[in-house]
């Protein structure tokens, strides 16, 4: 065995390594391309911290978005009831306002109908007083007509010339129809 290893050693002292010899730019080349290694390991190292407290900052807005979402439950509870209310409320109002809108609306076609029956009744009651006008002036001219005759009669019976100039000076409003003697005697004291 002694052989083999002298056979080797032999073998390595024939190697013969050899270098190249470096001018100005290989070393420059040499120096940047270590350079970059260097800020590359420096960038990877970084971007490992990095990573590492984008890890530890996710936790933590886990753990607050946790919390918060559990404060926040009661929160969007109360407004999911609050919400409710006010659609209950809503629709509550709009079936008042639809039922007063109706009753509005009912009570002015009633009033609108009382308003035409009322205008009838007017005009009826118009043409009635017209009636009723024209039956008074009729027997108020009747009876002053009367009372003239009575009057005219009454002179002529007891000897008075009654001229036709007295009768057309009476003056209708003093012609007074009564049954009373008291009036009679009244209106025979003003002719005479």
């Amino acid at each position: 065995m002694p052989s083999s290893l002298l056979v080797r050693a032999l073998q390595v002292a024939d190697t013969v390594v050899m270098l190249q010899a470096r001018d100005g730019l290989g070393t420059a080349a040499a120096i940047a391309e270590l350079a970059l290694a260097v800020v590359f390991v420096l960038i990877l190292a970084a971007l490992t911290i990095l990573l590492f407290q984008l890890r530890g900052v996710q936790r933590t807005v886990r753990e607050l978005a946790t919390r918060v979402e559990k404060r926040l439950d009661p929160l969007l509870e109360r407004g999911r009831e609050a919400a409710a209310n006010v659609e209950f409320i809503t629709a509550s109002v709009r079936t008042d306002v639809q039922r007063v809108s109706d009753s509005v609306r009912s009570l002015s076609d009633r009033l609108r109908g009382a308003s035409e029956r009322m205008e009838e009744r007017v005009e009826e009651f118009n043409a009635l007083m017209e009636v009723v006008q024209a039956e008074a002036e009729d027997i108020v001219i009747g009876s002053a007509s009367a009372v003239r005759g009575v009057r005219a009669g009454a002179q002529v019976l007891r000897g008075e010339a009654c001229a036709e100039s007295d009768l057309k000076e009476m003056d209708p409003s003093e012609v007074q129809v009564t049954g009373s003697a008291k009036a009679q005697e009244a209106h025979r004291s003003r002719g005479a």
